[in-house]
């Protein structure tokens, strides 16, 4: 694929298998930044092409002008699904930036796990939860601290924007070498290799305390209760600096006084103007007087 002319330039963007156009970048950039807040700048030209050349060559169309035809649509609600899927990336592992998951066990958990002892509600959110690596790394912490956690009122909700990464997570099955970033305490009862050898499952004590839901952070978010932990990580800077501020502005609405919210190495609440203090290395916690 050739490289990318400036837009103000009269040809296309490309010179590759589909005809690609400035005006079909910007329909697509702006039907991205709409359904899932991700800022696509010109410079990202080339991956848009190359990510969306396989939906095109799935469907069968020739052109990019026929696709965002299709996805502005009545009938392209699915392929703009998967249009979404395409551009986000799913990054992760287990005990990624593991220091998040050693201040849950050793400042957040203890508390929670107490407070759900005497029969409160404890509730935790992987708010952007991609294939599941990152609640079944807190479900093995929150296990490590609480092995009787499936005995009391504590849940874990994992939610995503991509059905697929959903299905995934449900599933809770996993390359075998992937064992090596789960630490090793944690695997003999939690951890049940498949008859292939090739894989492994978690065990229904660690999946029963996950929940999947498919969830989209600039929509509605259809949930009831509150939460005391959020994982938000790697997700913001996707987002325009207004959309980050809203998103942290809900999810402050969203936790419980005292409650944790974690985020990715790159990302900064601004104190001054949100109700968060800084708690840990990219960990913040909500004002208020309950821990």
């Amino acid at each position: 694929m050739s490289a990318i002319t400036h837009s103000r330039d009269a040809g296309p963007v490309t010179q590759g298998e589909f005809a690609f156009s400035w005006a079909d970048f910007h329909k697509i950039a702006a039907l991205v930044h709409g359904e899932a807040g991700i800022v696509l700048v010109e410079s990202k030209a080339n991956l848009v092409y190359s990510r969306l050349a396989k939906r095109l060559r799935a469907i069968g169309l020739r052109s990019f002008r026929d696709y965002c035809a299709l996805v502005e649509s009545e009938d392209g609600i699915d392929e703009r699904q998967a249009l979404i899927a395409a551009m986000t990336t799913n990054v992760t592992k287990f005990f990624r930036e593991s220091h998040h998951f050693d201040h849950l066990a050793k400042v957040v958990l203890p508390d929670l796990a107490a407070a759900a002892r005497r029969g409160e509600r404890v509730r935790l959110w992987s708010s952007a939860c991609s294939s599941g690596e990152e609640p079944f790394s807190m479900a093995l912490t929150l296990l490590s601290v609480m092995p009787d956690a499936a005995e009391h009122d504590i849940l874990i909700l994992a939610s995503d924007l991509d059905p697929n990464m959903i299905e995934r997570g449900e599933a809770a099955s996993y390359p075998i070498a992937r064992l090596d970033d789960i630490p090793i305490p944690m695997r003999a009862s939690l951890i049940e290799v498949e008859s292939s050898k090739s894989r492994f499952r978690f065990s229904d004590k660690v999946r029963n305390l996950v929940r999947f839901r498919q969830l989209n952070l600039l929509h509605d978010w259809p949930i009831a209760g509150k939460f005391q932990v959020i994982f938000c990580r790697n997700v913001m800077i996707y987002f325009d600096q207004p959309t980050q501020d809203g998103i942290w502005s809900r999810f402050a609405n969203q936790m419980t006084p005292g409650g944790h919210l974690y985020i990715g190495h790159s990302e900064r609440i601004a104190t001054d103007t949100q109700p968060f203090t800084v708690a840990g290395q990219t960990t913040y916690r909500l004002a208020g007087t309950k821990q």
